[in-house]
C-alpha cells in the first residue's frame, strides 16, 4: 500500500465512522466528495504511471513539464496539478472531468 492509498483508506475510515456515529452531515458530504475526487486522481495517476512504463514519450513529457523521473509521487503530481486546473464544475462533474481528461495528451502538449 503506498501513501495515496493509505490516505483514501484513512478517509475511507473516517467517513464510515462519521456515518456510524450520526455525524454531521455537511461533513460526510463534504469528505465523501474529498474521497471521489482523491480516488479519481490516484486512478488516472496508476494508469497514466502504467502506460509510461511502456512510453518514453510520457516519460519524457513528464521531465520537460518539470516534473522529473518517471515515479508514482511525480506522476501523481502531474495528475494533480492537471484536475486542479480543470475548469471548475458541480462535484459530479469534477470527478467525471478527471475521470475523462486525456493527462498522456497533456504530457505530450
Amino acid at each position: 500500500m503506498d501513501d495515496y492509498q493509505k490516505e483514501i483508506a484513512d478517509l475511507e475510515t473516517q467517513v464510515e465512522q462519521l456515518v456510524e456515529a450520526e455525524g454531521d452531515a455537511t461533513t460526510i458530504a463534504e469528505l465523501s466528495m474529498q474521497l471521489d475526487i482523491l480516488k479519481a486522481i490516484y486512478a488516472r495517476a496508476t494508469d497514466l504511471f502504467r502506460r509510461g512504463t511502456e512510453d518514453e514519450g510520457l516519460r519524457y513529457g513528464l521531465r520537460i513539464q518539470g516534473y522529473g523521473d518517471w515515479n508514482i509521487d511525480n506522476v501523481y503530481a502531474f495528475v494533480y496539478e492537471r484536475s486542479v486546473e480543470l475548469e471548475p464544475n458541480a462535484h459530479h462533474a469534477f470527478v467525471g472531468g478527471i475521470k475523462t481528461a486525456d493527462f498522456a495528451l497533456m504530457l505530450n502538449s
